[in-house]
């Protein structure tokens, strides 16, 4: 639980290039020391703030965002998570002209791949960040050349991918188990309860079955649980403190008995 540095902080420090981390860019200090870099052309990803426009016009080509999704569609903070939540069947990376507004700017270059069925928030991010790495490269590449051509995002297809919220990872049985299946791809943990205990659900996959919403249908191998709509079969769970463990590990550490319910 202690701060340590990010993958590109590492690779900086061990090239000997500086790394500047102010808290905010809108601190006076901190644009000027924007500026004195003297940029052609700014890059970020994942910096999770709005920058504002004495920040975008540090740089004569402006700054250019890394987005994880095929804007319009999934504007915002997580994209990933939400199109594994919509059940979106392609997602990709999207080059964007930043702006003042909220990943609002014209787009430069689209890169797209299919969600596969059991991606899931972290395999799916790997991708992507794979994907991203080639596309601004083109796109700077592109720029540098000039032949880019940034065009306005369509007025159709506007979706936001909003921060998760922690309440968001509990499941809810009452609902259908594609959708809990979803989650918990997208969450990577989803989180459900039983007997006042609280238990991080790793892997999942839809089944049939059929019972009151959150019973246990099946203990063995897997944890069989049903749910608004057919079944969710838990494979791989954590309880609090501990690892994770295949469900045929949790049960023999803890038999339980079908019948039981999960909140």
């Amino acid at each position: 639980m202690q701060p340590v540095p990010g993958a590109v902080k590492r690779l900086a420090t061990q090239r000997g290039l500086e790394v500047f981390q102010p808290e905010t860019l809108k601190a006076p200090d901190a644009l000027e020391r924007l500026r004195a870099a003297r940029p052609e052309v700014m890059v970020v990803a994942a910096y999770g703030l709005l920058l504002p426009q004495a920040a975008l016009d540090a740089a004569p080509l402006g700054a250019l965002n890394i987005h994880a999704s095929l804007l319009p569609r999934w504007r915002g903070a997580a994209p990933i998570q939400r199109a594994l939540l919509a059940g979106d069947r392609e997602t990709g990376v999207s080059i964007m002209q930043m702006d003042a507004g909220l990943d609002t700017g014209p787009v430069l270059l689209q890169k797209k791949i299919a969600i596969a069925p059991h991606d899931d928030a972290e395999t799916l991010r790997e991708k992507l960040a794979a994907l991203g790495a080639a596309a601004i490269v083109e796109a700077l590449a592109d720029r540098q050349a000039g032949r880019a051509r940034a065009l306005p995002q369509s007025a159709e297809g506007i979706t936001y991918a909003r921060k998760i919220d922690k309440t968001e990872t509990h499941l809810d049985w009452t609902r259908p188990a594609i959708e809990l299946e979803r989650a918990v791809r997208a969450f990577l943990p989803a989180v459900a309860s039983l007997n006042g205990e609280i238990l991080r659900l790793w892997r999942a996959r839809v089944v049939e079955g059929h019972g009151l919403p959150g019973e246990l249908l099946r203990a063995g191998p897997d944890l069989t649980i049903a749910c608004g709509e057919q079944a969710l079969e838990v494979s791989e769970l954590q309880r609090p403190g501990g690892k994770r463990l295949t469900a045929a590990e949790y049960l023999h550490g803890r038999p339980l008995a079908p019948g039981i319910r999960f909140g």
